[in-house]
């Protein structure tokens, strides 16, 4: 799909996903953000710094379209309780 994304276009490329927008949670976020997390308090350099929880936009920021219905959430399981991790062979 490298068609030009428009408000027209959007639903056939939902459909072309196989997405059903009135069954399926889709959601549109925009990533790319930055969001301060340091109170500065009320004196501060206003070129490099931002009050608490401001948002800034970067200049490469994107829209992400999301079905959140079909994101699976199941933790992967091991299914041989006698495999160990690279991380646990002991230096002996």
């Amino acid at each position: 799909m490298s068609e030009r994304l428009t408000q027209e276009n959007l639903p056939a490329m939902i459909q072309d996903l196989g997405w059903d927008p009135n069954q399926d949670n889709i959601v549109i976020e925009i990533a790319g953000t930055q969001v301060s997390g340091i109170d500065v308090g009320d004196e501060y350099n206003k070129k490099w710094q931002s009050p608490l929880g401001t948002r800034k936009y970067n200049k490469d920021a994107f829209i992400v379209i999301k079905n959140l219905s079909r994101t699976p959430f199941t933790p992967s399981k091991n299914d041989d309780p006698e495999r160990k991790g690279h991380h646990c062979n002991d230096a002996s």
